[in-house]
């Protein structure tokens, strides 16, 4: 769970994942050294939940593609069977884990996302219309280029199996901003590996401010062009 600026959800968050009935669940914050004080809160937490929470302190804002490649190299280097990711900001119900999780156990599935665009799935009715156009024509956007059969390309919320993030390799995802998204299900179907979407209702946050700069819309939309080039043979 990569954390900016987010001191008022994260202890929330954390107290509802760790309600969970989820033997061995661990929970991993990397926090980009938010200047409003998001990583001693969670060290705070860690301190309260030993071997259950565990903070990764990086050195400053480098993207959210960065957050999640430090903290998923970090969870596979520690051993997890299945890594989890999810927005820190309340979006991604942490109630809909165990069946993603449960998804992905009984299937053959290399990855289950939280989809808000397959039926079941909901959006917040207090979800931006400038917000839900952006998200509606970049799915639009990426599937034109990549050609990749997911429903929510650039969905947050899903748990992998850690041999798939093997099987990609985290080093050579280039991924800054939200187009880790994309650049995830790109090459996860790439490498043969299924996906499969479970619908959740995406909450708008109600603490905090988005992330999403006009830096981070810029990779969004030149990343699909970068994919298609460098990976352009399966596996590359």
């Amino acid at each position: 769970m990569p954390t900016y600026n987010e001191v008022d959800n994260v202890v929330p968050l954390v107290e509802r994942l760790l309600g969970l009935s989820m033997p061995g669940l661990h929970v991993l914050i990397a926090d980009d050294n938010s200047p409003d004080g998001t990583g001693e809160v969670a060290d705070k937490l860690a301190a309260e939940n030993p071997g259950r929470v565990t903070v990764v302190h990086r050195a400053g804002k480098e993207g959210l593609g960065r957050a999640y490649v430090d903290g998923m190299s970090r969870a596979l280097d520690g051993g997890a069977e299945y890594v989890a990711q999810m927005d820190a900001d309340l979006s991604h119900p942490p109630e809909a884990l165990p069946g993603l999780l449960g998804t992905l156990m009984s299937t053959r599935a290399g990855v289950v996302i939280g989809s808000r665009y397959v039926p079941g799935g909901q959006l917040d009715e207090n979800w931006p219309l400038y917000r839900r156009a952006l998200s509606g024509w970049a799915n639009f956007y990426v599937h034109t280029l990549l050609n990749v059969r997911i429903r929510d390309l650039t969905a947050g919320f899903k748990v992998w199996r850690a041999d798939v993030l093997r099987d990609i390799g985290l080093d050579r995802v280039q991924s800054n901003g939200y187009s880790f998204q994309v650049e995830m299900h790109y090459l996860a179907t790439q490498l043969g590996h299924t996906i499969i979407e479970v619908p959740i209702r995406f909450e708008e946050r109600t603490s905090g401010a988005s992330k999403m700069t006009t830096r981070t819309k810029v990779e969004s939309a030149v990343m699909p062009f970068r994919l298609r080039w460098k990976h352009r043979t399966k596996g590359s």
